[in-house]
């Protein structure tokens, strides 16, 4: 600005600015991260100017989505770019015992690999640009309403609100789904595994039966509306 160099980011930039900071600046800062907040600082190559102590409030559903997701044999894993201390309050208030602090995009993909790697599935749930690409490295991609434009291009499935437990709703509701989906299969081809060959004459050469066309006709019928009415139990 104006010729002039300034810095903001994270404590990490007094580095880029060339700033040390004295024993008074490193106290705040202490101070501020036992309190559980991220810092942004804004410097010059001189000193610095400003320190911004934010603090994240947890979810009014992040207990409730977390829990589900264990009931559903899911472990949840929080993978944030804040600070050891504000991650650790956070996964603590949420029930989360895992979790990475300070990752930046390219961490947040290389722990979705390797966790990939160990054989699991995993899901991303994220909102920001800077979880595009482990969005797009999950085995499911999962876009929180009202995140980015990016994170939404990344993933496979995008919610239509913001709440923790629209992600646990999601999984569930996927799983009845495949279920639904593989019940109706069933039921479709063992209507045609039994009839067919009825229809064919199997019976024909011991009993002198043969399937009736209007028969064959309503079990058909059957089958369209048990499949339909199968399906309709996802409401």
């Amino acid at each position: 600005v104006g010729n002039k160099r300034y810095f903001a980011g994270s404590p990490a930039v007094l580095k880029e600015a060339g700033i040390v900071p004295d024993k008074e600046v490193l106290t705040i800062l202490s101070d501020y991260e036992k309190q559980a907040a991220s810092l942004v600082l804004l410097t010059d190559s001189i000193e610095i100017l400003a320190i911004a102590a934010l603090s994240d409030t947890l979810r009014d559903d992040a207990v409730q989505a977390v829990e589900a997701l264990r009931s559903a044999g899911i472990e949840p894993y929080m993978v944030t770019g804040d600070n050891q201390a504000s991650a650790a309050q956070i996964a603590r208030l949420a029930g989360i015992t895992r979790f990475r602090a300070t990752a930046s995009p390219e961490d947040k993909a290389a722990i979705v690999s390797e966790l990939q790697a160990s054989g699991r599935k995993v899901a991303v749930a994220g909102d920001g640009i800077n979880d595009t690409i482990a969005l797009a490295r999950a085995d499911a991609g999962i876009a929180m309403g009202g995140g980015t434009d990016a994170s939404r291009e990344a993933a496979g499935i995008t919610l239509t609100g913001h709440h923790l437990m629209q992600v646990a709703e999601t999984i569930l509701l996927s799983r009845k789904t495949n279920k639904i989906i593989k019940e109706n299969l069933f039921w479709a081809f063992g209507y045609n595994v039994i009839a067919i060959p009825l229809a064919a004459g199997l019976l024909f050469p011991f009993t002198g039966l043969l399937l009736n066309p209007m028969i064959a006709s309503a079990a058909m019928a059957f089958s369209s509306v048990s499949v339909v009415l199968n399906s309709l139990r996802l409401r």
